[in-house]
């Protein structure tokens, strides 16, 4: 069977604006995951069409393309085009699991939510000649899955190959995630096997990692046996969490002393009347300075995301946040415009409303309004988004930013990250098109590293380091084996807990005490 597997270039990604380095980081794990499910006797690739041309006239068997929100009009023109040439098309991801019914317009076969349970049934249906039009996730579990394809991925097109995703969703539910809607009909937040995660490990080169999880740290037990996995291997990597999980005493350190060198933390907004009017209640009450202090204090750098246009939002708001980080010391922002995307709580609410301006996907980007602020305009929200980035990142806050930090070499790591990652576009750019992007690695983990140049071999790159120059240590094993036993421990004891209240419900009922 002829497979073909696409990730369509997202609208921005195409636009005059496009910032190259920002879509070569991440290879497609999604569609090289689902790729794991297939035989050894199918002919398969994966385009990503963010680093490499879209398909040309092939004519596969099936095929399979993932779509976001702003790719939905080009994963939408691709279907409609395999579909002419007698392929059948699947489409799943975020878009189409949030509305179904207008995929289905262009596809064969809809999925929604995630497929670890959707893909293989829907594989034994197609080659005995009855797929379904839809297949609806319901069952949750991340074992017993093949390994990923990653042999299907060029390497040499991302800064940062070993991504990895070893949990899927969130415990929390915030106003204007996706999440709800994609996990709807089944768990919405769980997580591998600490075994199967330390072995997805092992099995990539090099010392950098990126933790691709929503949350990584949203099971602590399994987040604590992970990192104790983790420890003695030699590895530098980032992540994303919360301020809440941040604050927390252990936890954060175990990340660190693994080899956690920055982390995403989703502020979203230092205006605390947002918080609990957008469902982003584990943000309230925490000391937004104390958590940038605390990963500081351990070494970890910070990339804070803040959304603007909440409904508590101000004109004033843009330069205050800006100010406010800067002062604080944050390495690197992500700023984006309040987007209420379909089937989210949010969208609902604004849309019963009226204050949903249009329907244009590919404006739900999160640069772009598409909905009525509450006290402010449409332009002064997206001339603020604008003005947020070009303020924070212009090379005077650079430098007042670099200046909080204790050291000198927490001066020039500040530098060296916040330059490369937004004052060094050309060189991205020629190093993207000459698949150079190998090289630059070493750069990367020296930054992450503190500049210290023990921390890192000479010439040596995530191509062409072995896991075994970093992951098979004496030290690491008896660590894992020790983080393995500790959550087998915790989770026998969770059960018993859980068992003991059953038997407790058992005998007291309802209204009785005990």
């Amino acid at each position: 069977m002829r497979v073909t597997m696409i990730l369509p270039a997202l609208t921005e990604a195409t636009s005059p604006l496009f910032r190259p380095i920002k879509y070569s980081l991440f290879p497609p794990l999604g569609l090289a995951t689902l790729a794991g499910y297939l035989s050894d006797d199918d002919d398969v690739r994966i385009i990503d069409e963010h680093v490499q041309q879209g398909p040309d006239d092939d004519n596969p068997d099936l095929v399979v393309i993932q779509a976001y929100i702003t790719s939905a009009r080009r994963s939408y023109e691709l279907a409609d085009a395999y579909r002419a040439r007698g392929a059948h098309v699947c489409l799943g991801g975020l878009h189409p699991t949030s509305l179904p019914d207008e995929a289905a317009a262009h596809a064969d076969t809809v999925f929604t939510g995630p497929g670890e349970d959707t893909w293989p049934r829907f594989l034994a249906d197609f080659r005995a000649g009855r797929p379904l039009a839809r297949y609806d996730s319901r069952v949750r579990t991340l074992e017993h899955l093949p390994p990923i394809r990653r042999d299907l991925i060029d390497r040499r097109l991302y800064l940062v190959p070993n991504s990895i995703v070893v949990s899927r969703g969130c415990p929390h539910a915030c106003d204007f995630c996706y999440k709800e809607a994609f996990f709807a009909g089944g768990r919405s937040f769980y997580t591998a096997t600490v075994d199967a995660a330390l072995a997805e490990i092992d099995s990539l080169p090099g010392r950098h990692l990126y933790f691709l999880d929503d949350h990584l740290f949203g099971n602590r037990r399994f987040a604590s046996a992970l990192f104790e996995g983790m420890r003695g291997g030699n590895r530098l990597w980032q992540a994303a969490g919360t301020v809440k999980t941040v604050l927390q005493p252990g936890l954060l350190e175990a990340a660190a002393a693994c080899g956690l060198r920055s982390l995403f933390v989703g502020f979203e907004t230092i205006n605390s009347a947002n918080l609990d009017a957008y469902r982003k209640g584990h943000n309230a009450h925490q000391d937004y300075a104390a958590a940038i202090r605390r990963l500081h204090d351990l070494g970890v750098m910070v990339n804070a995301s803040f959304v603007f246009g909440m409904d508590s939002d101000d004109p004033s708001v843009f330069d205050r946040t800006v100010e406010w980080a800067i002062q604080r010391g944050v390495e690197t922002a992500t700023f984006h415009v309040l987007t209420p995307y379909p089937s989210t709580a949010l969208y609902q609410r604004m849309a019963a409303a009226g204050r949903i301006l249009h329907s244009d996907w590919d404006l739900y980007d999160t640069r772009h309004a598409v909905f009525q602020p509450a006290h402010m305009s449409v332009e002064q929200l997206e001339t603020g988004y604008w003005r947020a980035y070009k303020q924070f990142y212009s090379w005077r806050n650079i430098a007042r930013g670099a200046s909080v930090a204790d050291t000198l070499a927490g001066r020039a790591r500040h530098l060296a990250y916040a330059v490369g990652w937004k004052k060094l576009e050309p060189v991205w750019d020629v190093a993207i098109r000459a698949r150079r992007l190998t090289q630059a690695r070493p750069w990367l983990e020296r930054v992450l590293a503190g500049l210290s140049a023990d921390d890192v071999r000479p010439g040596a790159s995530i191509s062409d380091a072995r896991p075994d120059d970093y992951v098979h240590a004496p030290a690491v094993q008896e660590n894992r084996r020790h983080g393995q036993a500790q959550y087998r421990l915790e989770n026998l004891r969770s059960h018993e807990v859980l068992r003991a209240g059953e038997d407790r419900r058992r005998f007291f009922p309802r209204g009785a005490s005990g």
